[in-house]
């Protein structure tokens, strides 16, 4: 299923943030979101993902097809790894979770709290949700915040075998995570009102 923008304008509080977005994404192909610090790029995430509406224009997607990561790990703390991902799973009426334990190395972690893991560890587990939505189209915000080196390696091996599989993935990052990828710098697309705004709008765009 593509994924399909035709002159999106996407809003913060009403305002334009980002306008005049034409892309598309289709199976088995990455886009890299680019641009400085509230640029608008969780922002525009948000809007495709469903969680607001965009101010125009059109989001062309199939129904259930998206899921979304995003800052927050969404994770039940009481509930140990092993717990939080068989609760997913049943959301999105999957059964599977041994392959998102696989792929992320969390095996040793099964039985622990969610609660209990550093930094790293539960961001792990948040991104190992991904793989039981059963949905094609992944949208990432920051993704590798607080992994380390190897664990940034477990997440763009999932990610390649998503594409491999015929899944695509819009990711907003900075860093190079080695995937064949087109980049898309959202840095053109600023409303004129959201390029007077300073860098304390940043964790709202």
């Amino acid at each position: 299923m593509t994924l399909t923008i035709r002159d999106l304008c996407v809003a913060r509080g009403g305002l334009p943030v980002l306008e005049g977005l034409n892309f598309s994404l289709a199976p088995g192909q990455a886009l890299i979101l680019r641009g400085p610090n509230g640029s608008g790029k969780t922002t525009l995430l948000r809007t495709l993902a469903g969680l607001q509406p965009p101010l125009s224009g059109e989001i062309i997607a199939g129904e259930d097809q998206i899921a979304y990561a995003a800052h927050s790990d969404g994770l039940k703390a009481m509930l140990t790894v092993a717990e939080n991902l068989t609760f997913w799973a049943d959301v999105f009426g999957q059964r599977d979770i041994e392959t998102a334990i696989d792929a992320f190395s969390l095996d040793p972690l099964r039985d622990r709290l969610a609660g209990t893991l550093s930094a790293g560890q539960k961001r792990r587990l948040g991104l190992a949700r991904m793989l039981i939505t059963g949905r094609p189209i992944w949208m990432l915000d920051e993704p590798t915040v607080s992994l380390d080196v190897d664990a940034v390696a477990l997440f763009a091996s999932a990610v390649r075998a998503h594409l491999g599989a015929g899944g695509a993935a819009l990711i907003a990052t900075h860093i190079d995570l080695g995937l064949e990828a087109e980049v898309l710098d959202v840095t053109p697309f600023r409303a004129a009102h959201d390029a007077r705004l300073g860098a304390s709008d940043e964790a709202f765009l």
